[in-house]
């Protein structure tokens, strides 16, 4: 009976610690999230890797990724041309490789690949995804960038 109780209290405590380590990385993720939305607006990015088009886009979307990154290729990249396809001249997409931007990584707070940053006209962050982010969350998100913009 005793060892019955030890291996109870056992699993509980482990079960404990799981609990609480994973509440302090989601406190941990959303702190980097509100520091990078109070990021001063990055106006440098006005005219990198802008088409005549991309230049009166409403929003943009930094889209974090690294050439080694899976995720980025099969998932992100579609999802991000489905979105350019639904919005057509209201977003462009400026892709970021993590190795060789690290002032935008810091800046964003980017935790992994593939991660997407939401900018409004002014370049304000206005939504930040850590990991693959769907169409529909990307649409729903432009889309409040949008009914804010007026």
């Amino acid at each position: 009976m005793l060892e019955m109780v030890i291996r109870l209290g056992t699993v509980v405590a482990i079960g404990a610690v799981v609990v609480l380590l994973a509440w302090l990385g989601r406190r941990f993720v959303e702190a980097q999230r509100r520091k990078a939305l109070a990021a001063t607006p990055w106006s440098l990015l006005v005219g990198v890797g802008d088409t005549p088009k991309a230049a009166h886009a409403v929003v943009r979307i930094l889209a974090f990724k690294s050439a080694d990154c899976r995720q980025c290729r099969e998932l992100q990249e579609p999802a991000l041309q489905r979105v350019l396809q639904a919005r057509r001249d209201t977003v462009t997409v400026v892709n970021v490789d993590v190795t060789s931007e690290h002032e935008l990584v810091q800046t964003y707070r980017v935790l992994t690949v593939p991660s997407t940053v939401i900018l409004d006209a002014k370049g304000q962050a206005r939504a930040i995804n850590y990991g693959f982010a769907d169409t529909q969350r990307l649409l729903e998100q432009i889309d409040e960038v949008l009914v804010a913009n007026g």
